[in-house]
């Protein structure tokens, strides 16, 4: 494959993943249901696969960051596992609502499946050679895509202060947010955060 072709790629593989980022967000905003703690899990996982394609971008691709985005992918896939398995019982509600008959988490993990077998395939064709092409600079659509992708975390980072506070701590099944709510924060409570 040719290093220009790769990094296309890339950044369409990081928009894709900005995509579903900001669709989870706006679902929290729009249907008024805020992330468990294993949802949050998995944003980080999404996070680290969105953060490992930057590297491709950034500082040209190289066998290293796919191993970021495998990790992060795995790290994600496992949560989503864990919480479907949470859920697989007869008559257990799932979490939250469901998108063409599947909950999100059911989604993340074949996004987070996709995606590993997608890099596991992309690095048996992964010239050996590419990462010692000429110096490359990213073009200014794919630092659009990288601000884009800094800005979607980052807002994950604060909508996830708000919903848990200063706290280790987050319910298990929200309804609401620390910040606007403080009566519910669990050291009144006499929780001890984890």
């Amino acid at each position: 494959m040719r290093h220009k072709n790769i990094i296309r790629l890339n950044v369409a593989t990081l928009f894709a993943f900005c995509a579903v980022m900001c669709s989870a967000l706006l679902l929290q905003i729009f249907w008024h249901e805020p992330p468990c703690p294993l949802c949050l899990l998995q944003r980080i996982g999404l996070s680290m696969v969105m953060f490992g394609f930057m590297l491709n971008i950034i500082d040209g691709v190289q066998q290293r960051h796919y191993g970021v985005v495998l990790v992060g992918a795995l790290f994600g896939a496992t949560v989503a596992l864990r919480q479907i398995l949470l859920h697989i019982t007869p008559g257990t509600p799932g979490f939250g609502r469901d998108l063409l008959s599947y909950h999100l988490y059911t989604w993340s993990f074949i996004i987070f499946a996709l995606t590993i077998l997608g890099v596991g395939i992309l690095l048996l064709l992964l010239n050996q050679q590419v990462g010692q092409e000429e110096a490359y600079k990213p073009t200014v659509p794919a630092r659009m895509i990288c601000l884009l992708a800094i800005a979607l975390v980052l807002s994950n980072v604060a909508a996830s202060f708000m919903e848990c506070g200063p706290y280790l701590a987050c319910p298990d099944d929200p309804t609401g947010y620390w910040l606007f709510n403080h009566t519910h924060s669990p050291i009144r409570q006499g929780i001890v955060p984890c």
